[in-house]
């Protein structure tokens, strides 16, 4: 019972953690780790509400999350669909259904990562079907793709093989050539680092539970982070005023919308206060997290992973 407390107490500790992360300000200095400890909290409170009921559940057998689990295999082999270890302690019905309720979360979580996933890559495979008969090479634009469109469009099509940046007719008249460039190195680098695969567990959350308006701040909260990650990589090769320009121009202009599973600069359905902090936050850089700072952040979430894995051994 002791591993079961632990392991609610971590659950709920990361509910709280994960209301005050969307609400600090430390995140816009060091997206890159705020985007690791958003990962961490997300894990360790599937990990830790799983364990919790597991550990509850499996409480009459005395060996932990992962004991308790064999143990209940072989319960199960040798009695059937009655349990005897289970059945004959306190709370014998009680126990049964935390097994059960941590089966059914479990099974939730994985069928909306499936899902998503699927998902993303039927979207991504129609898409670039699509694009090979409506799209076009430029000379001026390599490296990407120029779709026939009036609204200003730029994205990127992450994929294993192949990854795509598709630029619209209407982007180009809107942009001149060194804002161009800027976000067409802020799209290379959402493929190079690869945020497609960094975002999909946060989008499998919104599946599972998609009547969750902390699931869905969450989920923004992500993804304004990844695209300051690129916003960084990208103000490294270009002036980051060229890329903050090239927000504007797309604002200004009406951004359209981008299929599931692709990575834009700027597309109609996100928030105008969230291109307006990365715009200011392009125009006036703030100062880097520390070292220390970024040290404990990084340990934090290491010890957040390891203490709830080593609770589901914890044999009490």
């Amino acid at each position: 019972m002791v591993s079961a407390a632990l392991l609610a107490t971590i659950s709920v500790c990361c509910l709280f953690a994960a209301a005050r992360l969307r609400r600090a300000y430390w995140p816009i200095r060091g997206p890159h780790v705020a985007v690791i400890a958003w990962q961490a909290l997300g894990l360790a409170w599937g990990i830790s509400t799983i364990g919790a009921l597991l550990a509850f559940g499996l409480a009459p057998y005395g060996e932990g999350v992962f004991g308790g689990l064999l143990s209940l295999v072989d319960d199960a082999l040798a009695h059937g669909f009655y349990l005897s270890a289970l059945g004959d302690a306190p709370l014998g019905a009680t126990r049964v259904a935390a097994i059960v309720g941590a089966v059914m979360l479990f099974s939730l979580l994985l069928w909306g990562l499936a899902t998503s996933f699927l998902h993303v890559l039927r979207t991504r495979r129609r898409h670039r079907e699509l694009l090979r008969l409506v799209a076009r090479d430029d000379p001026d634009v390599p490296g990407a793709r120029v779709l026939d469109h009036p609204a200003a469009a730029a994205y990127c099509l992450p994929g294993v093989l192949r990854s795509q940046i598709v630029i619209s007719a209407g982007a180009l008249q809107v942009l001149d050539r060194h804002e161009l460039s800027a976000v067409l190195a802020h799209e290379h680098a959402h493929l190079r680092q690869r945020h497609d695969l960094v975002l999909l567990p946060f989008s499998s959350l919104k599946r599972a539970f998609p009547r969750l308006g902390v699931i869905e701040t969450s989920y923004r909260a992500v993804a304004l982070l990844i695209e300051m990650c690129a916003d960084d990589q990208a103000s490294r090769a270009r002036s980051a005023r060229e890329l903050a320009m090239a927000l504007l121009r797309f604002g200004t202009a009406g951004s359209a919308p981008v299929p599931a599973g692709a990575l834009a600069a700027a597309a109609a359905d996100v928030d105008q206060p969230d291109v307006v902090t990365r715009v200011s936050r392009l125009l006036n850089p703030v100062a880097e997290l520390s070292r220390p700072f970024t040290a404990t952040i990084l340990v934090s979430a290491v010890m957040l992973m390891t203490t709830t894995l080593a609770l589901w051994h914890l044999p009490i």
